[in-house]
């Protein structure tokens, strides 16, 4: 190919363009594996909080349970009473903590979730403008340089001909030339 033809520069835009799109894929694939391990760990991060959750209700009804005997017991031992209130205290604390902290682990994994989805809404408005800039420059080109280049060859095609019609000796004429004496 020669590179003083419009078809060479064709075929480069085009293998450039078949560049961009693999790179375009390539990008994909990464985010859509990025995805899925988020899903993976949010996953692995339910099942792993979801027994917590359930200890937890557990323990607070148990709590709820230990805190009704307390007083009964109260009633009967009033000295024991003080001491199975605060050991009553400790175990809500330390359910409210537990629930506090799975609280927490949830909302993280729910930003995890969102950001990926972001991130995934980002890269499908980068692939959409990087194919709108890729078709914009396809239509530049054919619209500038390649229907330019086809009316100037044929313009230069009908200056060709024209000049061989001009410069081709008559017909007839040479073996006129020839029976002549000089």
């Amino acid at each position: 190919m020669n590179p003083h033809e419009p078809l060479f520069w064709l075929v480069i835009i085009t293998a450039i363009i078949a560049v961009s799109f693999l790179v375009i894929a390539a990008a994909m694939i990464a985010m859509a594996a990025y995805v899925n391990r988020a899903v993976k760990t949010v996953t692995r991060l339910e099942e792993k909080v979801d027994p917590l959750i359930n200890r937890a209700n557990a323990i607070s009804e148990q709590a709820q349970g230990i805190a009704v005997q307390g007083r009964r017991i109260a009633e009967q031992f009033h000295v024991m009473s003080g001491h199975l209130s605060t050991a009553t205290e400790n175990l809500a604390e330390s359910t409210a903590l537990i629930k506090e902290e799975v609280r927490g682990i949830m909302a993280l994994a729910d930003e995890t979730a969102e950001m990926a989805h972001e991130k995934v809404h980002m890269v499908s408005r980068a692939i959409d403008t990087t194919h709108e800039r890729v078709m914009d420059t396809t239509e530049f080109i054919q619209r500038k340089v390649i229907e330019p280049a086809r009316e100037l060859a044929a313009v230069l095609a009908g200056v060709r001909r024209g000049l061989e019609v001009l410069v081709a000796p008559a017909p007839g004429s040479f073996g006129r030339a020839r029976a002549q004496p000089s």
